[in-house]
């Protein structure tokens, strides 16, 4: 038995030469992350970040990062990860997630990042982490573990 833990052999390479351009493209068609400020920062094989700037608008009352803002940037991140391994005609559904909040949201920027821990045909296993940034130190606040269905074959759900 190895002393150090080898990589998932289940994390296939991305079907699609052109994964990054098509997922970007895809970033850049939600208005709903536009309009938080969010950013897609990095795209690499099963893992995606997105940054996004403090915004006193998606804060909650006492005044740290709103759980919903957390958990609809966490997702997009775990769903883009998925979507780098997948074919250039399918699409990514979020089928479930959980989120943990692990410490108050406060920060003057945030780096959500998506990782592929399984990936399988029809269902992908990933995991994220919110990291607050502020005073040049980072601290983890949520971390998530999602589902995501490749859809293929609906125009209703594009690539």
């Amino acid at each position: 038995m190895p002393d150090t833990p080898t990589p998932d052999a289940t994390l296939r390479p991305p079907e699609d030469p052109g994964y990054e351009a098509r997922v970007r493209a895809s970033f850049d068609r939600q208005p709903f992350m536009s309009r938080m400020g969010a950013e897609m920062t990095r795209v690499a094989p099963g893992e995606v970040s997105i940054d996004l700037p403090f915004d006193v608008e998606l804060t909650q009352q006492h005044g740290f990062l709103h759980g919903g803002a957390i958990a609809s940037v966490l997702d997009a991140a775990c769903g883009f990860a998925a979507s780098t391994l997948m074919p250039a005609d399918a699409g990514v559904l979020t089928i479930e997630f959980k989120i943990n909040f692990l410490a108050p949201a406060a920060g003057e920027r945030f780096r959500f990042t998506g990782r592929v821990r399984r990936a399988g045909r029809t269902v992908t296993f990933v995991d994220g982490d919110a990291i607050a940034v502020a005073d040049g130190r980072a601290r983890t606040v949520a971390t998530m573990q999602a589902t995501m269905m490749t859809v293929q074959g609906r125009d209703d759900v594009r690539h």
